[in-house]
């Protein structure tokens, strides 16, 4: 009959404590404490399922500024957090990008409404 090594398992389950409580030390798993599990921006909700759908955006965009109340933190749905940092990237570049092709405005259509309003009346 084989025995049971009780000492290795109380190692196991001792190592699977202190690696959840690591991960329950993270800013993400903090966040998600504190905020209810709602995006941000455009409010969709998650459960449980779609749970990591949702991420942490750091509002002054520095990852080691985690204050524990989560002041510099917000949740945000994967598509909206790119959609911040993509809007940063084009702030940080004057409203325009850099490509292979050269200088590419960024699109104002509402550029000469008021123009365009005032030649209707």
């Amino acid at each position: 009959m084989k025995t049971f090594d009780h000492g290795k398992l109380d190692r196991i389950v001792a190592d699977a404590r202190r690696t959840a409580d690591a991960r329950s030390d993270g800013y993400r798993e903090r966040a998600l404490k504190i905020y209810p599990w709602i995006c941000g921006r455009c409010a969709r909700e998650f459960t449980v399922t779609n749970l990591r759908e949702l991420t942490v955006h750091h509002r002054d965009h520095n990852h080691d500024n985690n204050p524990p109340d989560g002041s510099n933190w917000e949740l945000l749905c994967i598509y909206c957090h790119d959609n911040e940092h993509q809007r940063q990237l084009e702030a940080q570049a004057g409203s325009s990008i850099q490509t292979d092709n050269g200088t590419v405005s960024t699109h104002n259509p509402f550029a000469d409404l008021k123009a365009l309003l005032a030649k209707g009346k």
